[in-house]
């Protein structure tokens, strides 16, 4: 080791996304090198089911099932081992095209003869006539082209593999949530503890070889490892053991934003024995310490932000109290040493916003840091990535698209922030509009009332393709209590303005919110209907709310009529927290209902009949006015939302 230069690996551990790179090693890095540290990063996520899903992983994975005694065999294993031969010389041939490297497989992929086509294709059927007519694809998904209908089909196959891999090698695998249970909301290490120290899977396996290659191939002194999700801490952890074992002089840290709402109270000493630090919220300070630990620049009780074991064993947390590096000057992100070539560009989601996250490379960047509002009561208000709002120029921001642009060769952007600022968004326009920038961008925003039509259409001529806002409830005595500073009929004029742009509005939508009656869901669901119909929004999707112990309503329940269940107590994680409604709601029940009825609305289907029918139970008669959203479109608006 050097300690006067000291060599930074970034990692993204498995499992993150398909299509694009997680962002934090790009942010990282970039800043590093503005400081003139070396700094390099690895996508282990992309890199594993690459591998897993090359010809010696397709040979092992046949192995494995060929293992399984035959009466444990799943449908999809079955199918594989029949049809083994045609996986091993077609599976080449879909990664190139979902890689976009040989678009025109899509015709022969198209046709249903190409692909073996195991159980998940068996949702397809749901959709064919029942004389065994008609496009199956038609009415999912519309009039498809043939590029887009081959990428359906060819991401249905890789879910068959990936479930022969779960049911066969590792149950705990999947794209996404990666043995997300072992470390979601879990206060007691000792799961994650035992799936460490058991024997190794076969997707254990792959990602200690990659892990092994990644540190022949950079040498690193400090390994950076970055877990968004709880999907991805089990293979943080077990991309650090590998670490240590090959080689215990080599730092290794974790953070993220799984550590910066769930390790907040870490007090177990095991997390150390493969972490020799774990840091909080934005990065780049922390990190900027540790190397300076590393150069003998500064003392360990000086370091920012850092939770590591001490002499006695004991659990410390050290802040030196420094402030964060200004937005302006943390740098541009880079995506060098990523293999931007290789990602997959899977189509899975009948949800056209949702589609924009699994289908595409986007070069992901923040307007600004934290959010300006900072007052919903469901939110994290409380954390560092929410409260501490940073807004860079527009001069800035633009800078860093068109590096990124020079760099990357692309030029779609996702704006990642928690709620991008309508004052940098006019600003960020008219830049790009003013250096002729030909890009395209989407994000998520408030549904302010100062995105006019004119700020709008500004937005569309800059290359904003879709938002995605948070309407939640709509009610207006629940968004009063969630404190979103938005009304209904605001928002009916707000996104009616992007859609009026030919912007994609998509709605994120709450049920379960403390107080919530089903007459409350019933008259949200036909708030929704009503937007849809007046073609205000195109897309959407209901969650079931989750209360956190950093927002409002997990610090104060009694101020919205609950009553927190006592966490169990221990030295882990600690997010969500159960609670008990008064109310006494079966939301589980309503919320199958309002899922259904929000795919039919997407399809502009039973967009005229009453919303009750989608509810298995008997429900009461929605109270809201038939032409609600019609008249609240057709009325004068208001001159406070026309400035």
């Amino acid at each position: 080791m050097s300690p006067a230069s000291p060599r930074v690996l970034s990692v993204i551990a498995p499992m993150t996304q398909l299509n694009t790179p997680y962002p934090s090693t790009a942010y990282l890095t970039g800043f590093l090198r503005s400081r003139g540290i070396d700094a390099h990063q690895v996508d282990l996520a992309i890199e594993l089911v690459l591998a897993l899903f090359s010809a010696p992983g397709l040979e092992r994975l046949h192995s494995a099932a060929q293992q399984q005694p035959r009466n444990r065999r799943s449908p999809a294993t079955r199918h594989f081992l029949d049809q083994h031969a045609r996986y091993a010389e077609t599976l080449p041939a879909v990664l190139g095209f979902l890689q976009h490297r040989d678009p025109t497989l899509a015709h022969r992929i198209a046709t249903r003869r190409f692909l073996p086509e195991g159980p998940r294709f068996s949702a397809l059927d749901v959709y064919v006539d029942a004389d065994g007519s008609g496009d199956p694809l038609a009415w999912a998904f519309g009039a498809l082209g043939t590029q887009d209908r081959a990428r359906h089909l060819a991401t249905l196959y890789l879910d068959d593999l990936a479930d022969v891999l779960r049911d066969t090698a590792d149950p705990r695998f999947e794209f996404v949530r990666y043995a997300e249970s072992l470390a979601m909301s879990q206060p007691h290490f000792d799961p994650l503890a035992a799936a460490l120290a058991a024997a190794p899977t076969l997707v254990d396996q792959t990602l200690h070889a990659l892990t092994m290659e990644a540190m022949e191939r950079q040498r690193p002194d400090l390994v950076l490892i970055s877990v968004p999700f709880p999907g991805a801490v089990y293979a943080a952890f077990r991309i650090a053991q590998s670490i240590k074992a090959r080689d215990p002089r080599v730092v290794t840290a974790l953070g993220g934003g799984y550590v910066n709402t769930e390790l907040r109270e870490l007090s177990e000493p095991r997390v150390f024995d493969h972490f020799d630090y774990v840091t909080l919220d934005a990065g780049e300070r922390p990190c900027l310490a540790l190397v300076e630990r590393l150069r003998g620049d500064r003392p360990q009780q000086r370091l920012v932000r850092t939770f590591l074991r001490d002499a006695s064993g004991a659990v410390r947390f050290v802040d030196a109290g420094e402030t964060d590096i200004p937005f302006s000057e943390v740098g541009t992100p880079t995506w060098d040493g990523l293999p931007l070539d290789r990602y997959l560009s899977l189509l899975d989601m009948l949800n056209p916003m949702h589609r924009l996250w699994s289908d595409g490379r986007w070069n992901k960047l923040t307007v600004a840091h934290g959010c300006y509002w900072k007052k919903c009561s469901f939110c994290d208000v409380s954390l560092d990535y929410i409260s501490r709002y940073d807004l860079a120029g527009a001069n800035v921001l633009a800078d860093r698209i068109e590096s990124v642009v020079k760099e990357t060769g692309q030029t779609g952007f996702h704006f990642v922030d928690e709620a991008a600022p309508p004052k940098g968004l006019k600003a960020l326009s008219a830049e790009l509009l003013r250096r002729r920038l030909a890009i395209s961008w989407w994000g998520n925003i408030r549904f302010e009332k100062s995105f006019t039509p004119a700020l709008c259409r500004q937005l569309a001529d800059s290359g904003c393709i879709a938002i995605s806002g948070g309407l939640e409830v709509a009610s207006d005595r629940l968004l009063k209590l969630m404190k979103k500073g938005v009304s209904v009929e605001q928002v009916a004029r707000v996104t009616r303005a992007f859609a009026d742009a030919g912007i994609l509005v998509h709605a994120y939508l709450m049920y379960g919110f403390p107080t919530q009656t089903v007459q409350d869901t019933v008259d949200s669901l036909e708030y929704v209907r009503q937007l849809f119909e007046a073609g205000c929004i195109q897309s959407g999707y209901f969650h079931r709310f989750a209360c956190t112990v950093h927002s409002p309503v997990g610090r104060d329940p009694a101020a919205y009529g609950i009553t927190l269940v006592p966490p169990e107590p221990g030295r882990f994680a600690r997010n969500d927290v159960r609670f008990v409604d008064p109310t006494g709601v079966d939301h589980d029940a309503l919320g199958v209902a309002l899922n259904k009825a929000l795919y039919n609305f997407m399809h502009g289907i039973g967009l005229e009949q009453d919303v009750r029918a989608w509810f298995e139970q008997r429900v009461p008669r929605t109270t809201v006015p038939r032409r609600f959203v019609e008249r609240a479109l057709s009325a004068p608006t208001p001159s406070s939302e026309t400035a």
